[in-house]
């Protein structure tokens, strides 16, 4: 009966892998149209508009602003802000550091597909405004602070002023001050929270990237929001339609917002956080000429729903972070910057089991760096699982120790199963009574693994988004976030640490004690070509932590096999009742004497005595 259910739920899983495969495949082209059409929508084109005069306060003795594109830029030695005259805001920003990916160096940089900069103003149907802002030298500082001004066409007047953030705190390098300050130089009112700040668009860096780690995200509280790119594409089957655009729900007091990808992160917090709301929106696009089309998430944090009546102002005050998502430095920055960084991190529902982990590989790291400084971080992974494997030792000798004696239990197990074939119930009691006679708990063999899940788990987020690695190599391997590919055959990528990482499993199940039925022992030998597929195009780092996590339990099982079996012996307690048992016999006794008509509780035998026959009485 379990191995029907078996069989169907492989093929089941095996059918809805297959329509997925061949929807994907539809999509693609599908996609790549998409991504085509909407480079050419008009809507990305910038309004390269001559700003009317306006009498309004903040634009007396404004100068018009130039026809053509001007950039300048602000930057430190960590990162360099490039800020443009059209849209008024910060077009890209680029970090300096060179990463060494498949022999070639390159910079990471920051809304790169932006259809803005970060920064602009988005009117009430969530496009940019991206015309040509004045440039207000006498009122910036090279390098250090740039402000623009511009009357748009709605008669909106905004000025924004972008400043470095010059402090030795962490994360400092990265931040950036923003004040927006508008006026209502329009003859009606203006509503401000139909008008929105761009936060900029953020896609994958790499193609194969898991398409999950893109998207954008709100902080309410202290909840995290995010959506990835994937929320906006139809379900499967119709489960789900297609969204154009994605809100957070209203009446929330967002604290910050942004937009993410797998290392790299844009957010923007209100100086003052108020109620307001988030919208994001989606588009393909190509990282790489010629490669597939991939989601690239772009998001606006709506201003405060004040009215501006005409000739009113007033002024917004922001904190821009452009950085990669690291998690010390992150945490740190709550000490200095407010509460919440630390979260932009995702790590999920197993934070508290990433955020040591992270902390304990970078110990490491900082510990060898000196030693083998370009081995140092494949080294720190190898450590970080060693001491984890060490951790839960104990919880791998009492899974092994328990499965080896279920083991012995074996032959009996089969004369029970070919004694009560046809009656399941009768097989499932007895066999239930074989483990309490033998004192054995049927999940000790399982349930210390699945207390291992929460650290597996946890392991995997924080290797997942650790930026750290990224450029970063081991042995073979030129970056440990992306597979360690050795080359193509046949246009397949040729991974070899997740190859290992099988071989590893393979014989990790060969030595581990065989119980279940045949159908089961099938089932767990293909656990490593399954976690094979599953992870091929896994970043190298994962398939390290696994590959070593596999070698030291084969060391373990062997150790452990040297040591005296555990001996199979009847439990001093199979004879003892348990509580179930004794409150069952209990209740019974109650119903028993509630029938006999004798009161609850009354012990007393009541059973009618003979009298003795003493015979004749004699006088005397």
């Amino acid at each position: 009966m379990y191995d029907r259910k078996t069989w169907i739920v492989l093929i089941i899983c095996s059918g809805l892998l297959a329509l997925n495969i061949y929807f994907q495949q539809q999509k693609a082209e599908t996609e790549r149209q998409q991504a085509q059409q909407e480079a050419e929508d008009p809507s990305t084109i910038y309004l390269k508009e001559t700003a009317a005069e306006s009498t309004a306060e903040l634009t007396i003795d404004t100068p018009p602003p130039p026809t053509e594109e001007e950039l300048i830029e602000l930057g430190n030695d960590q990162i360099t802000f490039t800020l443009s005259n059209i849209g008024g805001g910060i077009k890209y920003a680029e970090f300096n550091h060179e990463f060494e990916v498949g022999g070639t160096s390159e910079k990471v940089r920051s809304n790169r597909f932006g259809r803005g900069p970060i920064g602009a103003i988005a009117d009430p149907s969530q496009q940019l405004v991206n015309i040509a802002y004045t440039y207000k030298a006498e009122q910036s500082v090279e390098g250090k602070k740039a402000v623009y001004i511009a009357k748009l066409p709605s008669g909106i007047v905004a000025k924004k002023s972008f400043s470095l953030i010059e402090s030795d705190k962490p994360g400092s390098p990265y931040l950036l001050d923003y004040t927006l300050q508008i006026e209502n130089a329009a003859t009606a009112a203006i509503s401000l929270g139909d008008w929105s700040i761009f936060l900029g668009e953020a896609s994958p860096l790499y193609p194969k990237e898991v398409p999950s780690q893109t998207g954008f995200f709100w902080r309410e509280d202290g909840d995290m929001h995010f959506n990835h790119g994937g929320k906006f594409k139809k379900g499967w089957f119709g489960m789900r339609s297609a969204k154009s655009i994605i809100d957070s729900p209203a009446n929330e007091t967002v604290r910050f917002a942004g937009v993410t990808n797998q290392f790299f992160t844009t957010v923007i917090k209100p100086e003052q956080p108020s109620t307001t709301t988030v919208w994001g929106k989606s588009r393909q696009v190509e990282i790489q000429e010629g490669s597939k089309p991939v989601s690239s998430v772009q998001a606006g944090l709506r201003l405060p729903t004040n009215q501006l009546q005409p000739g009113q102002s007033t002024t917004f005050s922001y904190r821009i972070f452009i950085g990669p998502k690291q998690n010390t430095m992150l945490r740190s920055m709550e000490n200095h910057w407010g509460e919440g960084w630390g979260d932009v991190m995702q790590y999920g529902w197993f934070w508290f089991i990433s955020r040591p982990l992270n902390w304990l590989l970078n110990f490491y790291h900082d510990l060898i760096d000196s030693v083998a400084e370009a081995w140092a971080w494949g080294l720190a992974i190898i450590i970080l699982t060693i001491t984890v494997r060490i951790f839960i030792w104990p919880l791998h000798a009492k899974s092994t120790r328990t499965m080896k004696r279920m083991s012995k239990l074996k032959p009996k197990m089969d004369e029970l199963r070919e004694k009560h074939k046809d009656d399941p119930n009768k097989l499932n009691m007895e066999t239930m009574g074989l483990y309490r006679k033998y004192g054995i708990n049927p999940l000790g063999g399982c349930l210390p693994m699945l207390l291992q899940i929460p650290i597996f788990f946890g392991f995997y987020r924080m290797l997942q988004y650790a930026v750290e690695l990224r450029g970063k190599g081991f042995l073979w391997v030129d970056d440990l976030s992306q597979p360690d590919t050795l080359g193509h055959l046949f246009g397949i990528p040729l991974n070899l640490l997740p190859t290992v990482m099988a071989v590893t499993s393979f014989l990790q199940i060969k030595m581990t004690p065989s119980t279940g039925d045949k159908m089961q022992q099938r089932i767990m030998m293909l656990m490593p070509i399954m976690f094979f597929l599953f992870c091929y195009n896994f970043a190298s780092a994962l398939a390290l932590y696994w590959t070593t996590q596999n070698i030291f339990s084969i060391g373990q099982t062997w150790l452990m096999g040297k040591m005296p079996e555990p001996e199979l012996q009847a439990s001093k307690k199979a004879n003892k009742k348990s509580f179930m048992q004794r409150m069952a016999e209990k209740q019974a006794e109650m119903q028993k004497m509630q029938k006999e008509g004798r009161r609850p509780g009354d012990m007393r035998d009541v059973t009618p005595k003979k009298k003795k026959n003493r015979g004749p009485r004699t006088g005397g």
